[in-house]
């Protein structure tokens, strides 16, 4: 495992604030309240660890194949369902939604390989990732990737907590499936607009891993 260049610098503020913290009341309180001081290093270590998971890239073997769509991210399905495209495509698609809770890995992977085609940032509103306008009304990036005369389009999305989405990705780029596309920092949910004649290879409520599992097949 590794960590992200994204959580270098939060993870040196907090390890900094760990320190301080810890050191006012090691030499303030240690003698007078050693069990408050114990439990303050306890809880502030505990955040520390959690906070370096935000960041965490395990070591996976990753799913390269043509024919299939990977998931873009950790997290667990909240979204199957038809719907009217109402950016970049006009068409009806299949919509697959992965929320990504805090504790899941936050990178984010291409689904497929492909040129990029279209890339746009939208301002939004920050609703929990689950709630069912969040695709539209959120703060967010949409990405259109072809290969092969198929399109397909990824929204990340911010939540609550999630204020940042960083996206790596440029017009005419030439993506490699399973490769890093971006981050959203502390969770949230990513979307995904498929054809209506693809093989969606998984259900309500599956766990996903991004870069492995497959999400459906051509």
């Amino acid at each position: 495992m590794t960590i992200h260049k994204e959580g270098y610098k939060i993870i040196a503020l907090t390890t900094i604030l760990f320190g301080i913290i810890n050191i006012l009341f090691f030499y303030l309180l240690s003698f007078e309240l050693p069990v408050i001081t114990l439990v303050v290093f306890i809880i502030t270590l505990g955040l520390l660890f959690i906070i370096i998971s935000f960041f965490r890239i395990p070591k996976r073997t990753l799913t390269i194949r043509e024919d299939t769509v990977v998931a873009p991210a950790d997290g667990t399905i909240v979204a199957i369902e038809e719907v009217q495209a109402d950016e970049y495509f006009t068409d009806r698609r299949i919509q697959v939604s992965i929320f990504m809770s805090p504790w899941d890995v936050h990178v984010n992977r291409n689904p497929i390989a492909g040129e990029i085609t279209y890339i746009r940032y939208h301002k939004g509103k920050y609703l929990i990732a689950w709630h069912p306008k969040a695709s539209t009304e959120n703060e967010r990036y949409s990405v259109v990737y072809r290969k092969n005369g198929k399109e397909i389009l990824l929204r990340q999305i911010a939540g609550a907590l999630a204020k940042r989405i960083i996206n790596y990705l440029h017009i005419g780029q030439k993506a490699e499936q399973a490769a890093e596309m971006g981050f959203i920092k502390f969770g949230s949910r990513v979307d995904l607009l498929l054809p209506l004649n693809i093989r969606i290879n998984v259900k309500m409520g599956d766990k996903t891993k991004g870069g492995v599992t497959v999400i459906a097949t051509w």
